[in-house]
């Protein structure tokens, strides 16, 4: 009721859609199945992956995706734990396949104990999955392409990014610095999802390590 009025407000020149925080976009489903799967060898798709994954009843399952600005070849990799939402984002260079495999791994090297599978998107930057694989030790899958909800958590994240860094804004000029910062304020904001507990508490409960350990993260 409260989205169909919003629509409304804004087809008669209302404001109302800019204070919501995906601006009243919905995600749009596409119906092929087979685009974007020829650029990556060896892909298992995600109706291989156990369907408890989809519960997210239990912790260390992720979400892979790159967002990038309009008119801009500096690319973030974005992953997120299902469970907690917990979020990591990293400032690479370029978006191919040997960047973003490394940057992949360097992000979640240090959680690995808490990386069972990863989900990404079919752009070919993950064609390295099997080299993720075999680093973390995870299973890695694909969405179905043009299937976002498949992946629904990671752009959900994505979108609370671009509130900080909107389309327009040249990625090659922020700060290691400043995507840090973004970083923590996700990951310490209270989720009514997570009973108001924040991303970090949860993801820290799940792996039960220390309060400085979880410093670090």
């Amino acid at each position: 009721m409260v989205d169909r009025y919003i629509r409304s407000d804004k087809a008669n020149g209302g404001l109302l859609y800019q204070h919501i925080r995906h601006g009243g976009k919905k995600y749009r489903k596409y119906s092929s199945k087979k685009a974007g799967a020829k650029l990556i060898q060896n892909r298992v798709d995600i109706s291989e992956r156990p369907a408890i994954v989809d519960t997210k009843s239990t912790f260390g399952h992720w979400e892979g995706d790159t967002i990038i600005s309009h008119g801009s070849k500096t690319p973030l990799v974005t992953v997120v734990e299902r469970k907690s939402k917990f979020s990591k984002i990293k400032k690479v260079k370029n978006k191919t396949k040997k960047v973003v495999t490394k940057a992949i791994v360097k992000i979640l090297k240090p959680l690995k104990d808490q990386v069972d599978s990863i989900t990404d998107d079919n752009g070919g930057e993950f064609a390295g999955h099997e080299e993720v694989a075999k680093k973390l030790g995870a299973k890695i899958y694909f969405a179905t392409p043009y299937h976002s909800l498949e992946r629904g958590l990671n752009e959900h994240t994505n979108g609370l990014i671009r509130q900080y860094l909107p389309k327009k804004f040249d990625f090659k000029d922020v700060s290691d610095k400043k995507i840090r910062e973004i970083e923590n304020k996700l990951n310490d904001r209270p989720r009514k999802v997570l009973n108001f507990k924040t991303p970090r508490e949860v993801f820290v409960a799940n792996r039960i390590v220390s309060p400085l350990d979880a410093l670090r993260f």
